[in-house]
C-alpha cells in the first residue's frame, strides 16, 4: 500500500506541470507549410499523451483554434509568438458555431497562416473533425491530420478500466449521449447496442444520462450491471464514480459530477480495483 501511495504521489508530481515540459528532439519530423491547417488531436488532457506530431505542430503553428478541453499545459508548449483563437466546443458551454470555425480555418488559410486545429482527444472520434476536412477540402486548402488518443480508451485507462478484457469482452461500442432520444429523429437504436455489445463506452452523455439508462435497461441490461463514471480524466481532478445500472443518476447527482466525463457499462467496470494506478478524486 505505502508503495501504491507513493507511486500516485509521482503521478500527481509528473502531471501538475509547473511550467512548459521539457521536449525532445522533433529534427526529421514534417515542416508545417504556410496556408495549410493541420487538424491536430490533443488527447485527453495529460500533456504527456500528446503524439510528436502533435507536439511539432505547436511548435511551428502561427495560430491554434483551440477548444475547451486542450489545458493550458498543452497550449504552453506552443511558440510564443503563436496566436491562440479559442472556439469553445463544450456542451452547455458558450461556443462558436461550426460553420463559423470552419470559415475562420479557411481565412487563416488564405492569409499564408500555418494553422493549427487542436481539438481534445482525436478529431475523427465525436469530434466533427470531418466535417471541417471537408470544408477546408472544399476551399482547396491543404490538410494534414493528426490523430489523437481518444477519452473512451486513453481516459478509461487511467481509469484502470480497459475497454476489452480476453475473460470479459470481446467487442466495444462507442456511442454519443447527444442522441439519446428527445426527438424520434434523435434516438438511436438503444435496443440494438444493448443486445449487441458487452461493453458500451458512452461519450457526452451527463446531461441526458437519466434517458439513456433508461433505454437500456427497457432494453433488458440488468440493474445490477456496474458503470463507471469518470471525469477529467488524465489530469489532476480526475474522479471516478463506481456504480450500477440502478443507482448510478441518483450516485452523480449526490457527487455532484460535471463534464466533461466518460461513461462506461460493463463488467470491465470491476476491473477498476484491480488495475486503478491513476490517483482519483
Amino acid at each position: 500500500m505505502d508503495k501504491l501511495k507513493q507511486r500516485q504521489q509521482d503521478v500527481v508530481r509528473l502531471t501538475a506541470s509547473d511550467g512548459p515540459l521539457p521536449l525532445i528532439d522533433l529534427q526529421g519530423l514534417p515542416r508545417f507549410e504556410p496556408g495549410w491547417v493541420w487538424l491536430v488531436g490533443a488527447g485527453p488532457g495529460d500533456p504527456g499523451l500528446l503524439t510528436l506530431h502533435a507536439v511539432n505542430a505547436l511548435k511551428q503553428a502561427d495560430v491554434i483554434v483551440y477548444d475547451a478541453l486542450v489545458s493550458e499545459d498543452i497550449l504552453s508548449l506552443a511558440s510564443d509568438t503563436a496566436e491562440k483563437i479559442y472556439a469553445g466546443k463544450r456542451g452547455g458551454k458558450p461556443s462558436w458555431k461550426q460553420s463559423d470555425i470552419c470559415d475562420e480555418l479557411i481565412r487563416l488559410a488564405k492569409a499564408d497562416k500555418r494553422v493549427l486545429r487542436l481539438k481534445g482527444g482525436d478529431p475523427f472520434v465525436f469530434g466533427r473533425g470531418g466535417e471541417e476536412a471537408e470544408a477546408l477540402i472544399e476551399a482547396s486548402i491543404q490538410i494534414r491530420l493528426v490523430p489523437g488518443i481518444s477519452a473512451g480508451i486513453g481516459g478509461l485507462g487511467y481509469a484502470g478500466i480497459p475497454v476489452t478484457h480476453r475473460d470479459v469482452n470481446h467487442a466495444v461500442t462507442f456511442v454519443t449521449g447527444h442522441l439519446a432520444g428527445d426527438r424520434d429523429a434523435e434516438k438511436m437504436d438503444w435496443q440494438a447496442i444493448s443486445k449487441g455489445s458487452p461493453v458500451i463506452v458512452i461519450y457526452m452523455a451527463m446531461k441526458k444520462l437519466p434517458e439513456i439508462i433508461r433505454e437500456l435497461l427497457a432494453a433488458g441490461r440488468s440493474i445490477d450491471e456496474p458503470v463507471a463514471v469518470v471525469t477529467h480524466a488524465t489530469t489532476p481532478k480526475q474522479a471516478i464514480l463506481v456504480s450500477t445500472l440502478e443507482q448510478v443518476v441518483g450516485d452523480v447527482e449526490a457527487r455532484k459530477m460535471e463534464p466533461p466525463s466518460i461513461i462506461v457499462i460493463g463488467k470491465v467496470v470491476n476491473l477498476h480495483d484491480k488495475l486503478g494506478w491513476f490517483p482519483s478524486l
